[in-house]
């Protein structure tokens, strides 16, 4: 597709949100499944649900553009999330893995913010004041989410992931 103007590049970013939420629904499982401090799996169960509710949205930003949101692959998205496998691959300690995987998650959640932020402000004007408010509540979500991964690993999972260096 050729880019000629902010509308369509507003487009293509949101296909590129898209398909990187959707590479995101396929990888928390993995993510949920390799945690092994509690706080931290619900902490990605709760963040697989709002992703399913932030695809929703780009879905309906979409069909009011006419657009389908499919046929572009978010590249930033997939090395993003080969980088967490690779992770969960090198079998490393407990708690030094879940330091890892909020690392990870929160690498995910700046890709993603700094997506949303850039297609809320192209929204706003262009004149999507209603895509713009969608866009808003998934970057609050987003936000929120980094917010809460910090809370986290701040309180529980680095000072754990500390101490198991020092056990050996």
């Amino acid at each position: 597709m050729s880019m000629d103007n902010l509308q369509e590049l507003y487009v293509e970013e949101l296909k590129d949100l898209y398909s990187a939420e959707n590479q995101i629904l396929k990888g928390l499982p993995r993510m949920i499944k390799a945690a092994t401090h509690p706080q931290l799996k619900r902490a990605f169960t709760k963040h697989e649900k709002q992703t399913r509710e932030q695809v929703k949205r780009l879905e309906r930003i979409c069909k009011s553009l006419g657009e389908k949101p499919t046929g572009k692959k978010c590249v930033g998205m997939e090395g993003l999330i080969e980088e967490a496998k690779d992770l969960i691959k090198e079998k490393p300690e407990k708690s030094v893995l879940d330091a890892g995987l909020i690392s990870a998650a929160q690498h995910v959640e700046h890709y993603e913010m700094a997506g949303y932020g850039t297609v809320r402000t192209w929204a706003r004007l262009l004149g999507y004041e209603a895509h713009a408010e969608l866009l808003q509540k998934t970057l609050d979500e987003e936000q929120q989410t980094d917010l809460d991964l910090t809370a986290l690993a701040e309180s529980i999972i680095n000072i754990e992931a500390e101490e198991a260096e020092g056990d050996e």
